[in-house]
């Protein structure tokens, strides 16, 4: 086990005073590499988070730019941001919020042909991404690797959570979604909207869902979508199986 310095012992100490967590706690997510794919509404409350918990690396992954109209939701980013890559923006907010843990900035859009490469080494995966091809490539990516991946998801006043984990028995996001839904009843937040602080709230679980995972703590998220609703303050949780025949992992 790493030692912490006097500066992280100071910085941390909330977590430290946690017999749950403590000091092998802490020092484990000062070792943990997380992979967050988009630095948008879900990946910003995450990654802040997790900068602010000490996670040592940090990987942000987003082909995007930051636009005026981000700024709604996305609290990465500051309004002189607007025009700039937003992996860049990000990073630069996380570096303020925490020098001591380390950024790294993938300026790409995720495939099925760089997914692979992507989350390689990782302890977590947070999916923060927006569509469900990136959605599907990035699970079965996951799952290949043998990596828990935190997935999100948002729609005007909702929000949803699940957590695919890589054991044999554990069913994973196409067990979930074995088909994409159709475009026109899972529409993107340019086009239904989005009430900004409904991303706050989901990728903060998500960031949640992460620190349990690489302290051991809890129980994971596994064969369980939990769905929020904003507007009557509700929580749902429907309970999903592993599909046989499924294409990642039957």
């Amino acid at each position: 086990m790493r030692e912490l310095s006097e500066a992280e012992f100071h910085r941390y100490a909330r977590h430290l005073i946690l017999d749950e967590v403590g000091e092998e706690g802490q020092a484990r997510l000062l070792d943990a590499r997380v992979v967050v794919i988009g630095a948008g509404g879900l990946g910003a409350p995450v990654s802040l988070y997790l900068a602010a918990a000490g996670v040592g690396t940090l990987v942000l992954v987003d082909d995007d730019a930051v636009d005026l109209t981000n700024l709604q939701r996305q609290v990465v980013h500051m309004t002189d941001a607007v025009g700039r890559p937003k992996v860049d923006s990000a990073a630069e907010t996380l570096a303020r919020i925490n020098p001591g843990i380390a950024v790294e900035r993938v300026a790409e859009r995720l495939t099925p042909d760089n997914a692979g490469r992507i989350v390689a080494g990782a302890d977590v995966v947070v999916d923060g991404s927006d569509n469900f091809a990136t959605r599907y490539a990035l699970n079965d990516a996951c799952r290949a690797a043998g990596v828990p991946l935190v997935a999100g998801a948002l729609s005007r006043f909702e929000g949803q959570l699940t957590t695919v984990m890589p054991d044999a028995d554990a069913p994973c996001y196409r067990c979930l979604f074995p088909e994409t839904p159709d475009p026109e009843l899972t529409p993107r937040c340019e086009e239904a909207g989005i009430l900004g602080a409904v991303a706050g709230v989901i990728g903060t679980l998500q960031a949640t869902e992460t620190l349990k995972l690489i302290l051991g703590l809890g129980e994971p998220m596994k064969g369980r979508l939990m769905l929020w609703d904003a507007l009557d303050m509700s929580v749902q949780e429907i309970r999903y199986k592993k599909r046989p025949g499924c294409r990642a992992c039957g």
